[in-house]
């Protein structure tokens, strides 16, 4: 692929947010804010059961309530064959299995489960309306428990499910939906190599992504039957395939318009909202609108997965890992769709072996169906793996840093899934950590103690576009089909400005719609500013193909003869002889027709990104608390296009990470029912419990796409659980293998291993 300029005049440099000013004044649309004529207000009623099956639904004394409009059920979805497949970029989502998640059909499967909707003229009149439907249920035995819910005999959630493996699909129903293999060597001779061999056992928790804003969605049915929906998922153009699919209406009769998104991580994927509100709007040829609240969010979205990890490591003296064999098993929740093949992957980059084994599986259960939740399955396979790399290297006497650098992948290298390493970062990485002060000043004091871990992410790519049109002025209005999660807008006018030779500021970035832009891919994955970058160079080198056209015109010679640079096209013998961007700009406008550029990302190779975090922590004894005094992240980002907005992107997940592996845990009870759906129970960190996050980028650049960067935002989440196990290890003397590491379970590990005393002690 053709490269950018190698002098950057704006990428790389600290430049603020395009869309802060309409966010900080309140003029940003979101998809609470979205009023029309006419509009009604959905309510859904939810399950309060975990497992039972639907015996009768009876709406009429709802209809009867002034300003009910309708009321719909599951028997009014539309059948969706078993097996229809919804294709998302690198991802696939089952729609049959999502209708069945979107309003209950025969059973509800988790508590919260969607049972009804009614919309009325106020969202009051449907909340009261909800509890005016009469629900007959026949109670099922829940299965909450991952590894029970794989044996022979436990309760089918589905009939109709089958275990998909490398030989096929099992010939009975069962709660495994895939069985993933992955194998390269012979692991019992790698292991009868080893000096040191350990196998541990981890467990990790549902957690929530934590965004701030709920789902908010509006579904209009027009009197011609064309439907324009409003909604704040990661991808309009995913929206309105699966919408396509599920109501068995041609892609062309939809319209998507997104909002702006106040925070997804991956959990705003596929659809849960816009259906029910198509399904009233249907009914009542109305727009209707449903906001979730937070109890909503918490309870019936989808969290990220839960893990139980069997993982056995062995090496030799001299800290060559000899073989892995491991066992992921991921909690999906409901309904198939665990994050298996990233997860599995993420633990197992960074290490080099000659053998290995694993197996994944994703298994279903009476839990909300989990959805991605940023580097999805990552966090919680890296937790295991990371905890007992460090045990090992500590067996072997092995700094932890110099054991990673002795097993370190790099390009050449085979990966887990048989492809091979394109140019990485991780040892670049590796020697500026062992080198940083965050690993090399002396921690001392009683209950205090430092770990590390690593972190990965393979990058996503898939379909991106742009358009590039000129105006008058000089200016251009770059319209993408990304939806703007993690202000890609800046680093995208910044590249635009790069490629184009022009002042930033006269860069504008507008989302499009399904109607105007060109197929774009989720907003997901670490992929946008990567597959995005592709996408702008060749559309600013189409646009620059035909302006030199219209150039020529003007100077009077032939294309061919005229070159562009620093805002300048000129004649190639003759510099003195130009015209500036903004003349042939404005020359557009007066004849010749529109100038406009147009691209997209083409086939980029995977561009992974490798993290590492240090952290220094406190414990107090007496409490169990974990308090952290210093943390460090060091990542490798390709090429930084806009350095402060990748250090945002480091410390958020950063914190999010720490809250995983510190205090955040989805608890049920024994019949399933979530007992901490609000945010003063659910334990999010805040910003008293946290250092200040320093960060340290290392560019090594990406094999493809013109400016070599990486995607930025799945990594920095990946390491902090390790990091933090690792480190409360050293304060204590106490190992943990399940998460969160809460200040009650500390306490009372500590206990159990006399570690009580006071400070000093």
């Amino acid at each position: 692929m053709a490269t950018a300029p190698t002098t950057p005049r704006v990428i790389g440099r600290r430049l603020p947010k395009v869309d802060a000013p309409e966010k900080v004044t309140g003029r940003a649309v979101f998809g609470a804010d979205v009023r029309l004529p006419g509009m009604l207000y959905g309510k859904i009623l939810r399950s309060p059961y975990a497992h039972a099956r639907i015996r009768r639904i009876d709406a009429s004394r709802a209809l009867a309530v002034p300003g009910v409009k309708a009321v719909v059920t599951g028997a009014d979805m539309p059948p969706v064959k078993p097996g229809t497949i919804a294709p998302q970029g690198e991802l696939e989502i089952d729609m049959y299995y999502l209708s069945k998640l979107i309003l209950a059909q025969g059973k509800v499967l988790f508590h919260g489960h969607p049972v009804a909707a009614v919309a009325a003229t106020s969202p009051e009149i449907a909340a009261y309306a909800l509890g005016l439907i009469d629900v007959e249920y026949e109670p099922l035995e829940p299965v909450l428990d991952v590894e029970k819910a794989m044996e022979p005999t436990a309760p089918l959630l589905h009939d109709d499910l089958f275990t998909r493996s490398l030989g096929g699909v099992s010939e009975k129903p069962s709660n495994i939906a895939l069985h993933l293999q992955m194998e390269r060597g012979n692991v019992e001779e790698g292991f009868a190599q080893a000096d040191v061999v350990l196998e541990r056992t981890y467990r990790t928790q549902m957690v929530h992504q934590g965004y701030l804003e709920p789902e908010a969605e509006t579904a209009w049915v027009q009197p011609d039957g064309r439907i324009i929906v409003w909604c704040n998922s990661q991808g309009m153009f995913a929206h309105r395939t699966q919408l396509s699919i599920l109501f068995n209406i041609p892609p062309s009769r939809i319209k998507v318009i997104p909002t702006e998104v106040g925070g997804a991580f991956g959990g705003k994927i596929y659809v849960r909202v816009s259906p029910i509100c198509l399904l009233l709007s249907q009914k009542t040829g109305r727009p209707v609108q449903i906001v979730l609240t937070r109890e909503e969010v918490l309870r019936a979205t989808g969290p990220g997965s839960p893990l139980v990890a069997h993982i056995k490591v062995g090496a030799r003296r001299d800290g060559q890992i000899t073989a892995i064999q491991a066992k992921f098993i991921y909690d999906s929740g409901a309904f198939p769709g665990g994050p298996v093949a990233g997860g599995v992957l993420s633990a197992l980059a960074p290490y080099k072996t000659l053998h290995m084994r694993v197996d994944g599986y994703d298994v279903v259960t009476n839990k909300p169906r989990v959805a991605a939740y940023r580097a999805p399955g990552a966090t919680a396979s890296c937790f295991a793996m990371e905890a007992l790399m460090d045990e090992v290297a500590e067996a072997l006497g092995m700094d932890p840093i110099d054991f990673r650098l002795r097993n370190a992948v790099e390009e050449g290298d085979p990966m887990p899934n048989g492809l091979t390493w394109g140019r990485i970062g991780l040892k670049a990485m590796l020697e500026r950590a062992r080198r940083s002060p965050a690993w090399t000043e002396p921690l001392t004091g009683p209950y205090r103690g430092r770990g590390m871990a690593l972190g990965f992410w393979r990058g996503g790519t898939n379909t991106s576009s742009c358009h590039i049109t000129v105006n008058a002025d000089g200016s251009v209005n770059v319209t993408v089909g990304s939806v703007d999660l993690s202000s890609t807008r800046t680093g995208i006018a910044q590249m635009v400005a790069e490629c184009l030779g022009i002042p930033f500021e006269q860069v504008r970035i507008v989302v499009g719609d399904t109607d105007t832009v060109a197929h774009t891919d989720n907003s997901g994955g670490s992929r946008i500013t990567y597959s995005m970058s592709a996408a702008v160079y060749q559309a600013s080198q189409d646009l620059l193909g035909k302006m030199k056209v219209r150039a020529a015109g003007m100077l009077g010679v032939p294309p061919e003869q005229v070159e562009y640079r620093d805002g300048r096209f000129f004649v190639s013998d003759i510099p003195d002889k130009f015209k500036t961007f903004p003349e042939v700009c404005y020359a557009s406008t007066r004849g010749g027709g529109a100038l406009q550029g147009f691209g997209s990302n083409g086939r980029l190779k995977m561009a992974p990104a490798f993290s590492l975090h240090i952290a220094d922590v406190e414990v107090d004894p007496e409490t169990g608390k974990v308090r952290i005094l210093r943390y460090t992240t060091f990542q490798d980002v390709g090429r930084a296009i806009n350095p402060t907005l990748i250090e945002g992107q480091m410390q958020g997940g950063a914190v999010q990470g720490i809250g995983w592996a510190l205090t955040e845990e989805y608890v049920f009870d024994e019949k399933g029912v979530l007992r901490n759906a609000s945010l003063l129970d659910y334990r999010m960190p805040v910003a008293l419990d946290l250092p200040m996050i320093d960060c340290e980028i290392i560019e090594v650049p990406a094999s493809d796409g013109p400016f070599g960067v990486r995607g930025v935002g799945e990594a920095p989440i990946v390491p902090p659980a390790g990091a933090l196990a690792n480190a409360i290890y050293r304060a204590t003397g106490v190992r943990f293998y399940r998460l969160p590491m809460s200040p009650e379970r500390v306490f009372w590990a500590l206990r159990e291993a006399g570690r009580n005393g006071p400070r000093g002690q």
